[in-house]
């Protein structure tokens, strides 16, 4: 049997004859030589192939000049180099088999529009565009990975069944979980990292999240991936610092690796190769000041939102905090800032050029009970958290941690405009199919 070949060894195998199974891209004639384009899936993906008349039978030959874009085949063919040729080498091919013919393939060169486009997901992540989106979303979620491998961070798979809630009770998707009552698909995994740190000091997870927001925006989807990581004995700077290592890591690692796949997005590059340590940190009390300066009605103490993350965003080059937000419109978690108590010791990390928030994060409230007043304040039932004010109990230690959302930052790092491209099979509050 013949080694299966891959358009990502092309260039090792100039001269050799393969053997290559793919999918037609693009097909086109000219005079007696067919041209068709093979994407396989791997390296750069495409490679074109070239068959001449004569050279195979006339059944094969007329295969070449009919088969439908997206049909599967097999061709057989010698490597050679050519500059002329897209990516630089090219296949003569000897011989083609048609494995499946793909007939009216919906999606075809003109314009078509988003919502046509997602009910066709399943075919529209072959296109170069998303394919180069999600590609770039491979390599961060590696170097993500990465990082905490070389921190000596241990992953901590957490669950996504939990009776307990970390941020508002309003957002979250229930069901009935046998005769035990009512269970919710799970917000964060923070409180569990929390648990895990007394076990391996830093640690950290991957995996979906779920909000039940009916939010509309660019920045939203129903069903997400966050990477969150709690560490002992960090303070909120120190937590910060931390931020700022990963973000330029992973930001320029991806960049690195993925190059190609920007400049294919017609991603501007600059920007991504600024985002370099020191990051820009402010108060919220800046970030209101920041606000009524370019005329929006906001007071001390409300949120800030989509359209007000857009604005502070885009008064900066590169990635800033806003730390230290009023303590009524964050966590009950967030250790109160000892310098403010209207205010806790968290941080929340905005991407440049109008992306807006990618990461929140704060100081633990590490005492037991200021956590059961904080867990008070907020009107929430004490029982739920039984298990994790037993944190506070056995050996409690000052402890930080923060959450990074994937679709947001492979949004920011691709330039593109809504996460619904970010993520392989978005859901929304209108979709939920395919």
């Amino acid at each position: 049997m013949q080694d299966l070949f891959y358009i990502k060894d092309v260039s090792r195998c100039v001269g050799k004859e393969v053997e290559l199974r793919g999918w037609v891209y693009h097909r086109r004639r000219k005079g007696a030589v067919s041209f068709l384009v093979i994407r396989d899936g791997t390296g750069s993906g495409y490679i074109q192939c070239v068959f001449v008349r004569g050279e195979l039978s006339d059944e094969q030959f007329e295969i070449t000049d009919r088969v439908p874009l997206e049909s599967s085949v097999l061709v057989r063919g010698v490597v050679r180099e050519d500059r002329r040729a897209p990516g630089g080498y090219e296949i003569l091919g000897s011989q083609i088999e048609l494995i499946q013919e793909a007939c009216d393939y919906p999606i075809t060169p003109k314009e078509h529009g988003v919502s046509f486009l997602l009910d066709r997901r399943h075919l529209w992540i072959r296109s170069k565009r998303q394919r180069a989106i999600l590609t770039v979303r491979n390599e961060l979620l590696k170097a993500i990975r990465d990082f905490y491998d070389q921190h000596d961070f241990v992953l901590v798979d957490t669950p996504i069944l939990t009776a307990t809630f970390a941020e508002s009770e309003v957002e979250l998707f229930e069901t009935e979980y046998f005769d035990l009552g009512k269970v919710f698909l799970t917000q964060t995994g923070q409180l569990y990292l929390e648990a895990a740190i007394f076990a391996f000091n830093k640690v950290y997870n991957l995996g979906p999240t779920f909000r039940a927001e009916k939010s509309k925006t660019r920045r939203h989807l129903t069903e997400f991936w966050m990477n969150e990581a709690e560490m002992a004995f960090y303070d909120n700077e120190m937590n910060m610092d931390l931020q700022e290592e990963f973000v330029e890591y992973i930001v320029q690692r991806t960049l690195e690796r993925c190059r190609g796949e920007l400049e294919l997005l017609g991603r501007e590059i600059a920007p991504v190769e600024n985002v370099r340590r020191p990051f820009y940190r402010i108060e919220y009390s800046r970030a209101i000041e920041i606000l009524r300066e370019k005329n929006f009605d906001i007071e001390w103490g409300d949120e800030l939102g989509g359209d007000e993350e857009t604005a502070i965003s885009m008064s900066f080059d590169k990635p800033v905090f806003i730390m230290n937000y009023p303590r009524g419109i964050k966590a009950f978690y967030m250790k109160l800032n000892p310098e403010d108590p209207r205010t806790v010791l968290n941080a929340d990390l905005l991407a440049p050029e109008g992306y807006g928030e990618i990461i929140g994060g704060s100081q633990r409230e590490d005492d037991y009970d200021c956590l059961i007043e904080r867990i008070s304040e907020f009107g929430l039932p004490v029982q739920p958290y039984r298990w994790y004010l037993d944190l506070r109990r056995y050996g409690s230690v000052p402890h930080s941690g923060y959450g990074i959302g994937i679709e947001r930052t492979v949004a920011w790092i691709c330039g593109i405009k809504h996460v619904r491209e970010a993520i392989p099979f978005p859901r929304t509050i209108r979709r939920i199919r395919p």
